[in-house]
């Protein structure tokens, strides 16, 4: 009787994984919003609304193209990536944070090759709609603070590994001055 089940329920089991599949508009191919296409004269995939659009869904109609990072908006951005960003990922981006030494998850650090080769839009796609065990920011940090906090992210990048002979006068001085600092401690 048990063999008579089972031989049964093996054509059951063997359609189940066919029910797993999402066969709507959700699995399709799609562009985020800044990627190349090469599709359009342009070789942007984001198009320009028709005239008379009526939006469905504005979740966030603030966002914009990346601007261009200026002293100030590197300033909030450090600001704000301390408040919410280095509690996980670490005030160098390495994702040892003191969340991470108590026993949470390891976010990934931003100096992998991974990230630093990520586009911006990857950034702001992670903070808006959260990733992995990171849940969303868009309801606590506003569009041009994400901006600010990805121009940032990018420096802290650049400032990791960066060659001795590729700094500045000004930067070497700095540096110098810190070695002095730091020798004469304790």
């Amino acid at each position: 009787m048990k063999r008579i089940s089972a031989i049964m329920l093996l054509p059951v089991l063997a359609l189940l994984p066919s029910g797993c599949k999402r066969h709507d508009m959700y699995t399709q191919d799609k562009s985020s919003s800044w990627d190349a296409s090469r599709f359009f004269p342009n070789q942007q995939s984001m198009r320009k609304a028709a005239d008379g659009a009526v939006p469905v869904d504005e979740t966030d109609p603030d966002v914009a193209h990346p601007p261009v990072a200026t002293a100030a908006m590197l300033e909030r951005g450090h600001e704000r990536y301390n408040i919410f960003c280095a509690p996980c990922h670490a005030k160098t981006g390495e994702g040892d944070g003191m969340i991470v030494q108590r026993g949470f998850p390891h976010p990934p650090s931003f100096n992998s090759d991974r990230l630093r080769q990520a586009p911006a839009q990857h950034y702001y796609d992670v903070i808006s709609n959260g990733y992995g065990v990171m849940y969303s920011y868009a309801e606590r940090v506003p569009s041009d603070d994400r901006w600010a906090v990805i121009a940032y992210i990018r420096a802290l990048q650049r400032s990791q590994g960066l060659p001795v002979a590729e700094l500045t006068p000004q930067d070497h001085a700095g540096l110098d001055h810190a070695e002095l600092d730091h020798a004469g401690q304790p």
